[in-house]
This record gives C-alpha cells, structure tokens and sequence, in this order.
C-alpha cells in the first residue's frame, strides 16, 4: 500500500498558514477543522509545519503570551516529507523515528497532500478486515 493510494482515498485537500499568522489563529483553525496540524506555507512554497505538540511545547516554554507570536517562531522548521511513492511500512518507519505524526507528500516539488498517523491506522485496520473477509470466504469454500 503506498501513500498515493491513501490519497485516492482520502482526498488531496491541505489545511495551511502563511508565515505570519498569529499563532492563536492558526490554533482556531485547527481546532475548527478538528486535525492536529497545519502546514506553514508562503504561497505554494512549503516553510513549516505546525503541530499540537509544536503549541504544548512553546506554551510550556514561554507562556500564553506566544499565543501572539507569528507561527514562523513556533513551527517545526526541519520538516521531514515523503512522496506518493513511499509505502505506508515506509512512513511508519519515519513517524516512528522522528516521533511526529504528520507527513506532507511531495511531488515534483510541491505539496500534494498531508499524511496521518491516522490514516495510516484506518488504512491498515481495513486491510485487516479485507483479509479476515477473504480467509473466512476461502474457510467457507474449502
């Protein structure tokens, strides 16, 4: 299974910012939008991206007062991508590592879509469930 098989599924649609949204903001919107990240983009040019982990962690360091700092001071600048190529063992593997679990694709250098932890765990969990179906289906025929 690759990733370009979970965004035939799921939608290429992307939630992002520009640079320099206040990052109260950027929280509104996702929580509006109910996901756990949103990437940090100056036009079609990918910057960033900004996490629920990102927020907890600068709240912690610098108080409710970064809530009126720009999303560029806060976000994950090092942004670790993948393409429609790559499997979902392959992300795994990343998000494992890296300890993140959000995934902008990219291709042809721009960005296509972004991948979740979640997605991922909803792919696999229908895989599962199509081969229960198919070894109960050949148990039946057997």
């Amino acid at each position: 299974m690759t990733v370009r098989s979970i965004l035939n599924t799921k939608g290429h649609q992307i939630v992002s910012v520009e640079p320099d949204v206040r990052l109260a903001a950027a929280i509104k919107l996702l929580g509006e939008k109910k996901i756990g990240a949103v990437l940090v983009m100056n036009q079609s040019r990918l910057e960033g991206i900004l996490s629920e982990r990102d927020i907890v962690r600068v709240l912690g360091e610098r108080g409710a007062g970064v809530l009126e700092a720009p999303v560029s001071e806060v976000m994950t600048r090092k942004v670790v991508t993948c393409k429609e190529t790559d499997t979902v063992a392959e992300l795994m593997e990343m998000m494992t590592t890296g300890k993140f679990r959000h995934l902008p694709v990219i291709e042809n250098g721009k960005v296509v879509g972004l991948i979740s932890i979640g997605d991922i765990v909803k792919r696999r969990v229908q895989e599962y469930e199509a081969e229960q179906e198919a070894l109960r289906d050949y148990i039946k025929t057997a």
